[in-house]
């Protein structure tokens, strides 16, 4: 089997023993991903940014990956305040129109107080 990993720069992928995206056998598993902007290394505050920051890091692993959003079979999404969850069906909306994807939203803490949303993605690498 084929592997190949992908990395962000993100400090988190050293610390912690992990790569944003991980290419098997034409699959991409797309690491939990959560709002930062990796340039800056600044957590927006709203959830909405958090949001756009989050699938803008996952198109651009799944790009790296040979992939990209319209070739994402499932998704799962994690909040901690399940409130403010519907603020991002807009901007999920947006980015899965195309791909519709198997969905999952879970309720839970995150890493830190700041985090808003976290989100995993598994996709296909097209023929």
């Amino acid at each position: 089997m084929s592997v190949r990993h992908i990395s962000t720069g993100s400090p988190f992928e050293e610390q912690i023993g992990y790569s944003r995206a991980v290419v098997a056998d034409g699959w991409v598993f797309v690491a939990g991903t959560t709002g930062y902007d990796y340039a800056s290394m600044i957590m927006p505050e709203s959830i909405e940014e958090q949001c756009a920051n989050t699938l803008a890091t996952i198109a651009k692993a799944l790009e790296d990956a040979g992939s990209g959003l319209d070739h994402v079979v499932r998704v799962n999404y994690i909040v901690p305040d399940k409130s403010e969850w519907a603020k991002c069906w807009p901007i999920t909306s947006a980015a899965f129109a195309r791909a519709r994807p198997a969905a999952t939203m879970i309720s839970a803490d995150l890493q830190t107080p700041e985090m808003k949303i976290e989100i995993e993605v598994t996709a296909r690498v097209p023929a």
